[in-house]
């Protein structure tokens, strides 16, 4: 598979919650960034650090990211600028933020995973005052 090829798989698995198939594309010791700022934030480390970041993800939020531009540079690279819209799962707040995912595939695996997005946007839908 492309390094797009693999991340297009990552989003459909994790949208699917196929956990064995996000397991098969992520290497054993990859990491997954977010703002710490989030309460599921911070640098999560190998399998099971991106578990965890997956599940405190999935149990405060319910959201879809909206590919805007998708772009791989050829070297391992794949960028994703787009929307993720949804809603708080304890309050049921709804919330449509400006998101980008920066990538890295080696040898056909993700080693990292970064999230950017609107975290103050996010924190106010959350509830939590702006760090």
């Amino acid at each position: 598979m492309t390094e797009l090829e693999v991340v297009e798989a990552a989003y459909d698995a994790i949208a699917r919650a196929d956990l064995q198939q996000i397991m098969e594309l992520f290497a054993p010791d990859c990491v997954v960034y977010q703002s710490p700022a989030l309460p599921w934030g911070g640098t999560h480390q190998g399998h099971e650090g991106l578990v965890l970041f997956l599940l405190a993800l999935s149990q405060a939020i319910a959201s879809t990211p909206e590919h805007e531009h998708v772009v791989a540079d050829g070297d391992g690279h794949v960028a994703q600028v787009g929307r993720t819209r949804g809603t708080v799962r304890a309050t049921g707040v709804a919330f449509d933020l400006f998101e980008s995912h920066v990538w890295t595939v080696r040898d056909g695996r993700i080693v990292r995973f970064e999230i950017y997005l609107d975290t103050a946007g996010m924190l106010a839908a959350l509830g939590s005052p702006d760090p």
